[in-house]
């Protein structure tokens, strides 16, 4: 995601910052998952958005 606050949205689709607030909502409204399992997808494969996106999609 972009580092510039006044560009909220998926501007960066390389990587996720569990960091920032507004983007775990707007990955977790992404991936349709809760807050929560996205930061267990992210602690458990890392923050990169194809490796979480192979996480959700495995246990779908």
């Amino acid at each position: 995601m972009s580092d510039d606050l006044k560009k909220r949205g998926l501007q960066d689709r390389v990587r996720i910052n569990v960091n920032e607030d507004w983007e775990v909502r707007e990955w977790s409204a992404h991936f349709g998952c809760t807050e929560a399992e996205l930061r267990a997808a992210v602690r458990e494969v890392g923050v990169m958005v194809a490796d979480v996106r192979r996480y959700f999609l495995a246990r779908r």
